[in-house]
C-alpha cells in the first residue's frame, strides 16, 4: 500500500514515520509513504497556497487550484465529476483501488471499521488542511471527508499520521504477532479490550502494594479467558 500525503509541511512527518512499526513496515516493503509539498503546484514567484476567505472573516483558506493540480499530477485511474476533467490513466496501474481523503474537522469521524476498509486499498491520498480550512470546492475531488475527533487541530498532519498508523498495523506482516489485532479494543464493534498486566507481580508505590489479579497467575487458560471476557468493556 502507498500513502500519498499532500501538505504544506512535508518534513513534519519525518520523525514519526522513521520509528517503530511504521519504519519496519516501510523497510519490509509493506507500505510506502510519500509526502508532497503543496507549494510545488502553486503559481507565482511566492508559491502562494492560501488566501483570504470570500465574505470576510478571520484566518486564511487553502486554495483549491494547487490541490487539484496535485491530484491530477498523480495520474491515478479515478473519475471525478463529469463537469470537471478526468484523471489521466496510468497504463502501468490497472484495477487500482484508491481513495482521496480530505482531512477536515467537519468530516465523518474516523473509526476502526473505516481503517479495516481502507486497509484493503492500494493507494490512499490524504489532503491535509490548514488554517481556516480548505476551499469547499476541493470536496468535489475527494471520495471522503474525514475527522479524527470532535475537536479542532491546527492542521491535517496529525490526523494523517493517525490514519496511516491505524491502517498500517492491520496489514499482513506489519506487526510482530498477527494475533495482536484479533483481540484488542474495537476489533469487535463496541468492545474495549480487557486490562493487561506484566511483571512484577507486586508493585509497591509508597505504602501501597498493587497486585496482579490472582486468576492471571493461575495457569488455568479457560478461567483466564472467562475473566478477560468479563472485564472487556462495552461502549
Amino acid at each position: 500500500m502507498t500513502f500519498h500525503i499532500i501538505t504544506i509541511f512535508p518534513h513534519i512527518f519525518d520523525s514519526y514515520f522513521s520509528e517503530s512499526i511504521i519504519k519496519r513496515a516501510q523497510n519490509k516493503k509493506i507500505i510506502k509513504i510519500k509526502t508532497y509539498d503543496l507549494r510545488t503546484w502553486a503559481a507565482g514567484r511566492h508559491k502562494q497556497v492560501d488566501d483570504r476567505p470570500f465574505g470576510g472573516g478571520a484566518g486564511m483558506v487553502l486554495m483549491a487550484e494547487p490541490i487539484i493540480k496535485a491530484l491530477r499530477a498523480f495520474k491515478f485511474q479515478m473519475t471525478i465529476p463529469s463537469t470537471l476533467d478526468k484523471f489521466q490513466k496510468n497504463s502501468k496501474i490497472k484495477n487500482l483501488k484508491s481513495k482521496i481523503i480530505l482531512l477536515s474537522a467537519k468530516g465523518k469521524k474516523f473509526s476502526q471499521t473505516m481503517a479495516e476498509r481502507y486497509a484493503k486499498l492500494d493507494d490512499i491520498i490524504l489532503i491535509c488542511g490548514r488554517y481556516e480550512g480548505v476551499d469547499e470546492r476541493v470536496k468535489k475531488f475527494a471520495d471522503e471527508e474525514i475527522s479524527i475527533g470532535d475537536y479542532v487541530l491546527t492542521g491535517g498532519e496529525i490526523p494523517a499520521m493517525a490514519i496511516v498508523d491505524s491502517i498500517t498495523r492491520l496489514l499482513p506482516g506489519a506487526l510482530g504477532n498477527a494475533e495482536s489485532i484479533k483481540f484488542e479494543s474495537h476489533s469487535q464493534t463496541g468492545i474495549l479490550e480487557h486490562p493487561h498486566y506484566t511483571r512484577p507481580e507486586e508493585l509497591k508505590i509508597g505504602d501501597k502494594i498493587y497486585k496482579v489479579p490472582k486468576i492471571l497467575l493461575s495457569g488455568d487458560h479457560k478461567k483466564i479467558e472467562g475473566w478477560r471476557k468479563l472485564k472487556s468493556k462495552k461502549v
